[in-house]
């Protein structure tokens, strides 16, 4: 089994669902006592997230290569990004170390084709929704047509990720909302299916609130790491 190397704490909520997560797959996998082997790499998130509101990205990524570096050289022998988000920088990290990085977008791509999705929505921060970086990857690589909230509906998301679920609270009302956004998207931009763009997004909602495809991008991310350590 090799060794993984996981970029976390960002928030610190999601990563420990990826632990929990990784641990669960390799069990299920080999069975016994057997468990994941793992280096986390745990940030202060608020450092990360002052400089993605800022837009210091590059700051951001001196951050994050320092910090794969780190793991590399502690013996991970794979990296996983443990957030949607931070994969604006996966280039960035991949360039400053020799082990191969984990992408959750092409993961992600590869279930909802596999499901036979076209058009799924993409829930997630503003930054992800706004930005190519992860859209395009889905379009170009997948020809994928994701599809984001308007205005109103990415302000919503981005509001409840940072404000409520990165720091622990999940609320029946946010919950509401999200299940609303989903149906207004499903009757006027024609998605078929729901792509949880966000790590966190998975405390909130998930499959059994849709009557189309949902994509868990925390849950993809964590099997496909685990393919990759048990390969």
């Amino acid at each position: 089994m090799k060794t993984l190397g996981l970029l976390g704490g960002m928030s610190w909520e999601s990563t420990a669902i990826y632990y929990r997560l990784l641990n669960e797959i390799v069990r299920e996998r080999l069975g016994g006592l057997h468990s994941a082997k793992l280096l986390l790499w745990s940030f202060d998130f608020a450092e990360i997230a002052e400089r993605q509101h800022a837009g210091d990205w590059e700051g951001a990524g001196a951050l994050l290569t320092e910090a794969a570096r780190g793991l590399q050289a502690a013996g991970a022998q794979g990296l996983v990004i443990c957030t949607n988000t931070m994969h604006k920088l996966a280039d960035t990290v991949q360039a400053a170390v020799t082990i191969p990085l984990i992408h959750i977008a092409d993961a992600t791509a590869r279930a909802v084709v596999d499901a036979g999705v076209k058009r799924p929505a993409l829930l997630a921060t503003r930054f992800t929704m706004e930005q190519d970086f992860y859209k395009g990857r889905l379009a170009d690589r997948y020809g994928l047509q994701p599809v984001v909230p308007g205005q109103a509906g990415r302000d919503l998301v981005h509001r409840v990720i940072y404000d409520e679920l990165c720091q622990g609270a999940v609320s029946s009302g946010s919950k509401a909302a999200y299940v609303e956004e989903v149906a207004r998207m499903r009757r006027d931009d024609k998605i078929d299916g729901l792509i949880m763009g966000c790590t966190e997004i998975t405390m909130l909602i998930a499959q059994d609130d849709f009557d189309i495809p949902v994509f868990d991008t925390t849950r993809i991310h964590a099997e496909a790491a685990v393919e990759f350590a048990l390969g």
